[in-house]
């Protein structure tokens, strides 16, 4: 922990006073939450950025768009306009964010949608002419004014919430205690060789309520890196020299991966949901030059690369993702398949 962080503890302590005493205030009902009669699935998190929601959202729309309308629901983080807006085809990253961009161009019949305020949102998807049977909040865990029907909590394998601390001193936006809203908690970005006997210390040490249950994911790299005009094997990649270029919270993963291929990576590192300057653009460019060798390829996430390169003038190629549960997988689709169905059926 960096010595500021550790100056700034008295304020993690006020912090996590302020968002404790506006749960309570939500769970007493002083401060009104809006339920729907259609079913709603958060997926969100206590931390700040890079658990994983962009592929386990993605999964869940892989679960459920061949049976049922689905919408997502994002506010489109760091984007420049503001109110309800649905993604199209003339829609940009900088107009509605990054993810949401992602799932329009990758999931053709789903709705994508952005509003800060998720219950304007839902009201304005719920009064559409071909409206969802079904809307996937992404990020909105501590959006408590929408009641939603099932809360997937995630939090990383080597980062969980019960070892962070509040902000500013940690990363955690609320208190532990904040997950007990949580149905289904997903451990994100596994090993995948993990064993029972982890599985089951993990859950403990996480205090699962009765009321919950705790899964286990991995993070699944595609077998092959794809730009606008061609796609090159994982299996060879690492015949080229690879300049990595990542605007994502955390680059471990990844990197661990490109390393067990034995890809030689030079990496440009970015924030978090950064928005590429022209001068950026032109220092990777520069940067991508000054590799010696006839192999070479500049490759990113696939957020980044839907965000900032899908139109710069040099090849740049992206590794897609998707989430894999390491056991009980079923289970974990019967969760939600059951109660999308029962809301359906109710509503």
């Amino acid at each position: 922990m960096s010595f500021l962080r550790k100056i700034l503890y008295p304020f993690s302590l006020l912090y996590g006073e302020i968002t404790s005493a506006r749960n309570v205030f939500y769970d007493k009902g002083i401060l009104k939450s809006t339920q729907f009669d259609i079913p709603t699935i958060v997926v969100g998190n206590l931390s700040v950025g890079g658990t994983g929601k962009t592929p386990q959202v993605e999964y869940l729309v892989r679960l459920l768009q061949d049976k049922y309308k689905v919408a997502i629901l994002s506010r489109g983080y760091k984007r420049s306009t503001k109110g309800f807006i649905i993604a199209s085809t003339k829609s940009t990253a900088s107009e509605i964010g990054d993810e949401p961009i992602q799932y329009y161009k990758k999931f053709s019949e789903v709705i994508v949608a952005v509003d800060a305020d998720r219950v304007n949102g839902i009201q304005q998807l719920t009064q559409l002419v071909d409206k969802p049977e079904v809307i996937l909040l992404d990020d909105a865990f501590q959006h408590r004014k929408v009641e939603a029907g099932l809360n997937v909590l995630l939090t990383p394998y080597n980062d969980l919430y019960v070892d962070d601390k509040m902000l500013p001193t940690g990363n955690l936006r609320e208190k532990v205690s904040g997950a007990e809203r949580a149905k289904l908690i997903v451990v994100t970005k596994c090993p995948s060789e993990l064993n029972e006997k982890e599985q089951f210390e993990i859950t403990k040490k996480l205090k699962a309520e009765v009321h919950q249950t705790v899964f286990f994911s991995r993070i699944k790299y595609s077998e092959t890196i794809i730009s606008k005009t061609t796609t090159i094997t994982l299996d060879t990649l690492s015949l080229y020299k690879v300049l990595l270029v990542t605007g994502i919270a955390k680059t471990e993963p990844l990197l661990d991966f490109l390393n067990l291929k034995k890809v030689n990576v030079q990496h440009l590192r970015f924030a978090d949901h950064y928005n590429f300057t022209e001068k950026d653009i032109e220092k990777i460019s520069t940067t991508f030059e000054g590799i010696q060798s006839d192999k070479k390829i500049i490759l990113t996430t696939e957020k980044d690369y839907v965000r900032s390169f899908i139109d710069t003038k040099f090849e740049v190629y992206y590794l897609p993702i998707e989430t894999r549960f390491i056991e009980h997988q079923g289970d974990f689709n019967r969760i939600i398949t059951d109660y999308v169905e029962q809301s359906t059926r109710n509503s």
